[in-house]
């Protein structure tokens, strides 16, 4: 079965006002989440995956969160921080599924239970080194 990827993000990644290595352990936290936007792996276990310290995950998921990308639940336990993908940025198994949790997801912003996407205003994508891109007819 063949995964539908959010395009409000992945679509506009290029723009995101982060570092490429936050871009791409955006992508592993995306190939790691369950649909929907779940991550059910813990943060020492990020690290270990990815290789790196856990402080070396937090600093990659900063950016992340204070653009509302990454989510971080109010946890009952103190014995780690879970994450979640924004909803708009997830995952999902069908197109309906993806169209049904945007409908579920625009009311909870507008309510104030979630908070929305802190994105840049797309109005271009950016020119090619040099000048104007060389586009052609196939």
């Amino acid at each position: 079965m063949a995964e539908v990827l959010s395009p409000i993000v992945s679509d506009r990644i290029w723009a995101l006002p982060v570092s490429g290595t936050a871009i791409k352990f955006l992508q592993y936290l995306i190939f790691r989440s369950e649909f929907g936007g779940q991550l059910p792996v813990r943060q020492k276990d990020m690290a270990a995956e990815y290789n790196v310290t856990p402080q070396t995950i937090s600093n990659l998921m900063a950016p992340l969160c204070d653009l509302n990308i990454v989510l971080r639940p109010k946890s009952e336990s103190r014995h780690g921080s879970s994450y979640r993908l924004h909803p708009l940025a997830a995952k999902y198994a069908t197109h309906e599924d993806m169209e049904a949790a945007f409908r579920h997801t625009l009311h909870s912003i507008k309510v104030g239970d979630l908070p929305n996407l802190k994105l840049p205003q797309y109005v271009a994508a950016p020119p090619t080194e040099g000048g104007r891109p060389r586009l052609q007819v196939a």
